[in-house]
């Protein structure tokens, strides 16, 4: 089970999350094309390792395990997986 940026992060994109993830699964990075285009980050589901590093780094607290998302904000998970299809 993935993690999943949530609302907190829109407007954010603090990318502290990008820096610390050990294998490359959140995009778009500062210097990825669509970074600037885009309200938020993603975490790839078929990329994450699930360590939480990105969890724990984040100012924000957008980021949650897919089974722990709060209610309001379920919906991220499908916009976070559309983000990579």
């Amino acid at each position: 089970m993935a993690y999943i940026i949530c609302e907190p992060c829109i407007g954010n994109k603090e990318a502290a999350c990008y820096e610390v993830c050990p294998v490359d699964a959140i995009h778009p990075g500062k210097s990825e094309d669509g970074y600037e285009e885009t309200d938020q980050l993603y975490i790839n589901p078929d990329d994450c390792i699930e360590c939480g590093a990105c969890a724990a780094e984040c100012p924000v607290e957008a980021i949650y395990q897919e089974d722990e998302v709060p209610e309001a904000w379920k919906s991220y998970i499908e916009k976070n997986a559309n983000y990579y299809k």
